[in-house]
């Protein structure tokens, strides 16, 4: 197996020390991490998504729009336990709207889900 060899650079930038490398680098980096998150959390007794439930995860307009279908619940209903309205909801969802840090927790203790779990990363 070839052992993967990084390019970094680091440059002075307004004061700062900023690292540099090329994107690809910087993608599989970004996937690696990601892969051992999801090994951790199936360590912790955490059940990953199946194949059905990844598409569907990955068509849904919003995380939050996903985890809330996926537990059941009406906006009308997620919205009052969360102390939000409906239409609120509805906009956060669309990506209309964010949500302050506490109604995002509050939003994924409802769920059952970590924090990280309702935000999009883009």
């Amino acid at each position: 197996m070839k052992e993967a060899i990084i390019s970094i650079e680091t440059v002075i930038q307004d004061g700062r020390e900023r690292v540099v490398m090329d994107r690809s680098d910087y993608d599989d980096l970004i996937d690696a991490r990601d892969h051992a998150m999801a090994l951790r959390d199936v360590a912790s007794g955490a059940t990953p998504l199946t194949e059905a439930e990844m598409d569907a995860y990955l068509a849904a307009t919003t995380p939050l729009a996903y985890w809330r279908k996926r537990a059941g619940k009406t906006q009308a209903a997620l919205a009052a336990e969360a102390g939000v309205s409906q239409p609120f909801l509805a906009q956060m969802e669309t990506g209309q709207r964010e949500g302050s840090i506490g109604v995002m927790a509050r939003l994924a203790r409802i769920l059952g889900v970590k924090l990280d779990d309702l935000v999009e990363i883009s």
